[in-house]
């Protein structure tokens, strides 16, 4: 899962922030800790845009996902929520996550 956390994180830019619970905001290695967690549950997460609202370079979304069904550990895990997400298109075209807010709102 770390590995896969590291690989993750190139679809951040270097300094983005990720909100891996309702109130808690972590960058960097505690970034890739955060998302290796939950990739070490080892169930896809499914995501669909609700909506994107682009102003050149930077974008809104605002994004429904959940992560269901029984991890690599036996237990059943529902996992939902609405995101609110800001991307930057970089030089290369490419858009990365400046902040990745899976809770939106809570």
């Amino acid at each position: 899962a770390r590995r896969s956390a590291s690989l993750l994180d190139h679809h951040y830019e270097p300094a983005a922030v990720l909100v891996p619970r309702p109130g808690t905001a972590v960058t960097g290695a505690d970034r890739v800790t955060a998302n290796s967690h939950l990739l070490g549950f080892g169930l896809p997460m499914r995501a669909v845009a609700r909506r994107v609202y682009p102003a050149g370079d930077i974008a809104l979304l605002i994004v429904d996902w959940s992560v269901r069904g029984t991890t690599n550990h036996g237990y059943p895990l529902d996992l939902s929520g609405t995101a609110t997400d800001v991307l930057r298109r970089g030089a290369d075209g490419r858009w990365r996550c400046v902040i990745d807010n899976p809770y939106g709102v809570a």
